[in-house]
């Protein structure tokens, strides 16, 4: 394929001269240390890094071009293409290398601000029941072809998603669910993409710090369901329990499936029992009348399963098919997952790191059980500092015991973020201690624990690590949890 091939439908500042046009190119990176002979270099200006300045490098191993929105490099002249918007040129030129998969492939795009994750989860279970070759791209894990890798962001830049669906059509693949971000449709990581269906779980406080209000938050979940330069999706899926669901415009070639607990919409979930083995209610949806049970937990999860059986319904799937997804996916990382080393309590970790999540995984946890509910939480530092007094304040109402702690700190001071969510959690006379230490908060948390209470682990999930500073260092909620309850005797038994 020629640059000028792969550089179609981008708007370029400067003129493409004939000869470089002309040249073939052998592949696309963002990643100067990646370029091979025969690459088109892509140059962002990062929040820390200017990638301009690795433009030389790219060239000394080969690159025919450079590709910015910035102005060019030094003495980069003849190799610098200058573009309107980087990310959106470096989208439109994968669709173009990778010859537009996303028009043979079916994809499924889920935005909101919770639920991604168990929706995603729950979908790529009720493709997999059908019989399809599936991907599954979000914020725990890729899974392409039958392998698995752990994600480096909830939606990856546009060029990693394109070689993820080459991937899958070399398998023969079919479909593909996804996890999509407000950061991924601000910055354009999606843009040009082509969806099948788009769900909307839910939107509440979070990335403020990112969008700068609850307005332009909302506006970026919108761009899932408008398409960006390309179809709007055929099918929408859209929650009327949350408010800001009535508020989602469709075009009117895309096909809306509302779903809800509470509101009139197409599919409904109605005679709702919740237990700790599982949910068990029925969906209604048209003519259809499709008991469904699951091992999940909680109202919460009942959002979830609806949008899933919208996702079925929307590739015209047969009920059995999705009940069948929905009851073999039986747990998801980091989401309300327990840890079970014998002890007469329950012990779960789950990934709430807003006001809401934490709401919500609270509101669980005393569903479950006549005992005490004990959080552990705390809020990620260079983050928006305005949902921490909330979460506080959610965990003092809903919690009979708090500790707070630290959750990734990064660069503030560890004290400083516990006193901001302090100020929400006195508003209650809720009884709490604060320890930084997360291993340590861990273990006082489980030291108070008696039978049939719920310990929550909240904000962390599936998380492997702690950032301290600029220190990824090694941490892993469930694990923790398992010795410090191996350290106070418990022992779960080999089946």
């Amino acid at each position: 394929m020629t640059l000028r091939e792969v550089l179609q439908g981008i708007e370029i500042k400067n003129t493409l001269p004939e000869e470089l046009g002309r040249k073939e190119v052998t592949g696309l990176e963002y990643d100067s240390r990646k370029v091979c002979p025969g690459y088109v270099f892509f140059a962002f200006k990062g929040h820390k890094v200017d990638g301009r300045q690795f433009a030389g490098a790219a060239v000394e191993q080969g690159a025919v071009a450079v590709v910015s929105d910035q102005p060019r490099w030094k003495d980069l002249d003849g190799l610098w293409i200058e573009v309107e918007n980087g990310r959106v040129a470096l989208a439109l030129a994968a669709r173009n290398f990778y010859r537009a998969p996303d028009r043979r492939l079916r994809i499924t795009g889920i935005t909101g601000t919770n639920g991604k994750t168990t929706s995603c989860y729950l979908a790529h279970s009720v493709l997999e029941a059908a019989g399809y070759m599936a991907a599954m791209i979000g914020t725990i894990e890729y899974r392409v072809g039958g392998t698995r890798r752990e994600a480096v962001n909830t939606t990856p830049e546009s060029l990693d998603l394109y070689r993820l669906f080459a991937e899958l059509e070399q398998a023969s693949g079919t479909h593909v669910t996804m996890e999509v971000s407000s950061h991924a449709l601000a910055l354009g990581r999606v843009y040009g993409i082509h969806f099948h269906t788009a769900v909307f779980t839910n939107l509440t406080r979070d990335h403020l710090d990112f969008h700068g209000n609850m307005e332009n938050y909302f506006a970026a979940k919108c761009l899932l369901f408008e398409g960006q330069q390309s179809e709007p999706p055929r099918f929408a899926a859209i929650n009327l329990d949350d408010p800001y669901g009535w508020k989602i415009r469709t075009s009117l070639q895309t096909a809306r499936l509302s779903y809800a607990i509470d509101s009139a919409a197409d599919v409904r979930a109605t005679g709702i029992e919740m237990r700790r083995e599982g949910l068990c209610f029925e969906v209604q949806y048209g003519e259809i009348r499709m008991p469904v049970r699951s091992p999940l937990v909680g109202r919460i999860n009942v959002y979830n399963i609806l949008a899933a059986c919208c996702v079925g319904f929307s590739y015209e799937l047969p009920p059995e098919v999705i009940k069948q997804g929905i009851a073999r996916c039986e747990s998801i990382p980091g989401r309300f997952e327990r840890v079970d080393e014998g002890q007469p309590f329950l012990v779960v970790v789950d990934y709430a790191h807003t006001d809401d999540a934490l709401r919500n995984v609270l509101r669980v946890a005393r569903e479950l059980t006549s005992g005490r509910v004990i959080t552990v939480f705390g809020c990620g530092g260079d983050r928006d500092r305005t949902k921490r007094p909330l979460m506080g304040e959610v965990a003092g109402q809903l919690s009979h015991l708090v500790v707070l702690t630290s959750d990734n700190p990064r660069s503030e001071d560890p004290l400083a973020i516990i006193n901001d969510a302090v100020v929400g959690l006195q508003r209650y006379e809720t009884p709490y201690v604060t320890e930084p230490d997360r291993e340590k908060a861990i273990q006082r948390a489980i030291r108070e624990a008696r039978e049939g209470d719920v310990v929550v682990l909240a904000g962390k999930g599936h998380e492997r690590y702690q950032i301290v500073g600029d220190r990824k260092i090694p941490f892993d909620d469930r694990e923790v949890a398992r010795e410090v309850l191996r350290g106070f005797g418990y022992r779960r038994k080999s089946r």
